[in-house]
């Protein structure tokens, strides 16, 4: 497994435990902001102990190739978190699909960062993971993030009715789909 992938600016990091300290950072540094777009977390979510352990499940994932979780650096700062991507529930077999989300900084939006990570981290699952098709789900007054998938190929496929549960409230979701273009030759 390779552990460190580099675009222009960004290293993109799979991290173990070890790292738990630097993922809490970046977790407290955005609580409120992030609250708009995600579930509601327990307070136990901003301890070490609870970092440490979604990075073993993440590790084991990884491992297990059902999913893969990039941690986002800039590359003069190799040191502290600016986000993450994560392409989850990977299914085999015919399907050969699996979900993105991602989350950036506070201070780090509108300056390109997600869409290269994305970009790159899609060019990981169709080359390495050999996938066919990448779901996005994004809640309609999500412009931002409905951006970022546009700039890297994505279609819009419908409307995901009371879809995801976030910051307490049931949200309808934009279900976007990027192909992986070279397996329809």
């Amino acid at each position: 497994m390779q552990r460190i992938y580099q675009t222009e600016r960004l290293l993109l990091k799979v991290l173990d435990k070890s790292c738990a300290e630097q993922v809490l950072d970046y977790y407290v540094r955005n609580k409120e902001f992030l609250k708009e777009w995600e579930a509601l977390k327990e307070e136990e979510f901003y301890t070490k102990t609870s970092q440490e352990e979604l990075l073993d499940e993440d590790y084991r994932d990884i491992n297990n190739r059902s999913a893969l979780r990039l941690w986002i650096y800039k590359k003069e700062n190799p040191e502290r978190i600016i986000g993450n991507i994560a392409f989850t529930n990977i299914v085999r077999g015919v399907f050969l699909s699996c979900f993105l989300g991602y989350r950036l900084d506070k201070e780090e939006i509108n300056k390109g960062y997600m869409t290269e990570a994305a970009g790159k981290g899609i060019t990981i699952m169709f080359e390495d993971y050999g996938l066919h098709r990448i779901e996005a789900n994004i809640m309609p007054k999500n412009l931002r993030s409905l951006k970022v998938v546009e700039k890297l190929g994505f279609y819009k496929e419908g409307i995901a009715r009371s879809y995801l549960k976030i910051n307490g409230k049931w949200e309808d979701h934009i279900h976007m789909v990027i192909l992986n273009k070279k397996m329809h030759t």
